[in-house]
């Protein structure tokens, strides 16, 4: 089912998309602390020729075609077995949504399995008739729902029914769930959809003999979706909304902790979106933002598995080909100003106490990068990591305590934060401290020459595991590609993490780790308390038996 990645506490977090280490490779190197210095450069020299070979192979295979009207196709051939897995990535996430629709990302994303001209309906010119009805009647109603002065209840009510008349006229040509259920009758599995505050992705892997069926549904949908039971699936939206920040303190401190991090830039707006802004969006802007955002030359389509290109080329280039061209949306143009003060949140929850601190960082395509990534790494890599042995393992005041850097985005500047879980007997505040003499000496003191060498060996090896499969390969490819403009880039920042230094881990730390720059949100325990006794009913007197004295 399509789903809103918000932002939230990641159990690991590298780079964007790297996933935790799982292949034997990786499950080697992790013995890497107890190696010597000596036999862990061996180790990555060889990972350097393995995967010096694994790049001119995926080269080879690989083809990159931009399409007359600004898509771009990645093709990338593993004939393996029967089967291939797709990764289409919109460039527009939750940071994109306009003033006033926050949520409007999330909520296209939704829309974009309701089916299309073909798909889903039983008869389109008649729906398209009822659709436009459905948003007559909408626009009528909210222009009175809006007015601050001089609303009209009765007229109000009776604009919501006719509102309401017109969406069940529009429903009776409804096939519902067709798009998912034709992909799975086809073999599709995994068929799913994502909105990150950066980037909305579509995928799903299906049988090679599927192809052409999958060309069709997937370029119908991106090209001509149909915003058909926009208003019924309003509702669910607004419904995780509450489930997953409204009726959650996690996702209520992770959304005040980023309102407090962000004046300015749109990171600070919930993905989800504000339950006013998604109780109000219509169907027409949901078109309007389509119309901007999902335009070829704003997308890139990766297809990895067992296809052959010679022939796949064409077909793939006749149905994506036939979206129309339009300009590619330029970002926003807020900037987040520099942050000059302490900010913090402190919520009284009947919970898990929490505590979260976040930097300001810039975003991924600065020089220091790579030194980010290392920060992380010597921070959060497993039970031998610095906020592990200290606040975990050494002074036993947290559950669960690390670092990760590009929170909630890293297309613009974003956040490197930090999280502890305290122990029972310790408090949200009692992790302040402690991290900050972790920083302190990431400020003033080289890390180990162990330590930058086993993150230079264990994002190697998250590399290999990251292209293993065609699905990772896909969405790395398609990411990639989107970022840099050239997928290859994936082994060329790999240069950039063997240039880190102890010189530049040192200098990064102390420009960044400094008081003015940090923002703080913690949960604070606090017992519920019992609710407030029903008022006493007095007794009436008993009535007296005989007349009045």
């Amino acid at each position: 089912m399509p789903q809103h990645q918000p932002a939230s506490l990641p159990s690991r977090c590298h780079s964007a998309v790297r996933s935790c280490i799982t292949v034997t490779l990786a499950a080697a190197l992790a013995f890497a602390p107890f190696a010597p210095l000596a036999h862990a450069q061996k180790q990555t020299q060889t990972q350097a020729q393995t995967e010096s070979k694994y790049q001119a192979g995926l080269e080879h295979r690989t083809t990159v075609k931009v399409l007359p009207n600004g898509l771009t196709l990645i093709i990338s051939e593993r004939h393996e077995a029967p089967v291939f897995s797709f990764y289409t990535l919109v460039n527009a996430g939750s940071v994109d949504d306009p003033q006033g629709e926050s949520g409007l990302a999330h909520m296209f994303e939704h829309i974009a399995f309701k089916g299309t001209e073909q798909i889903g309906t039983t008869d389109y010119p008649a729906e398209k008739v009822a659709l436009a009805k459905v948003e007559s009647a909408y626009a009528t109603y909210d222009a009175e729902f809006r007015k601050r002065v001089g609303q009209n209840p009765a007229l109000l009510a009776s604009l919501h029914q006719k509102f309401e008349d017109a969406v069940k006229a529009a429903q009776v040509y409804v096939i519902p769930n067709q798009f998912s259920e034709i992909a799975e009758a086809n073999g599709a599995v995994d068929l799913n959809a994502s909105t990150s505050e950066d980037s909305t992705q579509y995928f799903w892997s299906m049988p090679s003999n599927r192809l052409q069926l999958w060309a069709y549904m997937e370029s119908s949908r991106i090209g001509w979706p149909v915003a058909r039971e926009f208003y019924k699936e309003r509702d669910v939206v607004n419904e995780e909304r509450r489930m997953r920040i409204d009726s959650s303190p996690q996702g209520r401190l992770i959304e005040e902790f980023l309102a407090g991090a962000y004046i300015a830039q749109h990171y600070g707006v919930p993905g989800v979106g504000w339950e006013s802004d998604i109780t109000q969006v219509s169907a027409t802007e949901a078109e309007a933002f389509h119309k901007k955002y999902y335009v070829p030359s704003n997308i890139v389509v990766a297809i990895v598995g067992d296809i052959d290109t010679t022939t796949a080329l064409p077909m793939l280039e006749e149905y994506f080909g036939r979206i129309p061209a339009a300009p590619r949306p330029e970002g926003p143009i807020t900037v987040e100003p520099p942050q000059h003060a302490l900010r913090t949140v402190v919520l009284h929850e009947p919970s898990q106490p929490i505590y979260i601190e976040g930097y300001h960082r810039p975003d991924y395509r600065d020089p220091d990068n790579a030194v980010y990534e290392a920060i992380t790494d010597i921070f959060s890599s497993g039970r031998t990591s610095r906020l592990y042995r200290s606040l975990v393992r050494d002074q036993r005041i947290a559950l669960e305590a690390e670092g990760f850097s590009g929170f909630p985005g890293e297309k613009y500047p974003g956040l490197f934060a930090f999280v502890a879980v305290p122990m029972s007997g310790h408090t949200a505040e009692e992790m302040a401290p402690a991290i900050h003499k972790e920083l302190e000496k990431l400020k003033t003191e080289d890390v180990s020459d162990a330590e930058l060498q086993r993150f230079k060996a264990r994002s190697r090896a998250a590399l290999l595991e990251s292209l293993g499969d065609n699905d990772s390969l896909a969405s790395e490819l398609a990411d990639y590609q989107t970022k840099y403009g050239d997928y290859r880039q994936i082994f060329r920042e790999l240069d950039q993490i063997d240039a880190v230094t102890k010189a530049d881990i040192r200098r990064v730390a102390q420009k960044t780790f400094v008081e003015t720059n940090r923002t703080v949100a913690r949960i604070e325990f606090q017992a519920p308390t019992a609710p407030p006794a029903p008022p006493a009913t007095a007794t009436p007197a008993p009535a007296s038996k005989g007349g009045a004295q």
